[in-house]
């Protein structure tokens, strides 16, 4: 029988992660505690934010919080920040690309463009 030990991070009172090591499990209830005075300090800005955008940017500050440290004590970062590539449309394929391309008939060439006449 094996014994695995598991600690978890109770926040506002549901199960929020499990990790492996407490090093890591305290790390994060770290994170979410500057997260959540993050939120209370943006909260009472003149900022209209939604509840769920304000929740977002508030992990994500936490989550980057020596990047931001450095940056507001006026410091520049190291390597630039890997962004998170955005969700896209699957790469168009050859058939779908040439199907929507307008295409010339050769049997009719374009007159070129006349030269814009002047005002009188």
């Amino acid at each position: 029988m094996a014994v695995i030990v598991k600690y978890v991070v109770v926040w506002n009172g549901k199960e929020d992660m499990v990790f492996a090591t407490k090093q890591e499990a305290e790390a994060h209830d770290k994170m979410l505690a500057i997260a959540e005075r993050l939120y209370t300090f943006l909260e009472t800005t003149d900022l209209k934010l939604a509840e769920d955008t304000l929740e977002a940017l508030t992990i994500f500050m936490a989550q980057h919080r020596e990047h931001l440290g450095t940056l507001l004590k006026g410091g520049t970062l190291k390597a630039p920040a890997v962004r998170a590539p955005h969700a896209t449309a699957p790469p168009a394929t050859r058939d779908e690309v040439s199907a929507s391309t307008p295409r010339r008939s050769k049997a009719a060439p374009s007159a070129p463009a006349a030269p814009p006449q002047a005002a009188a």
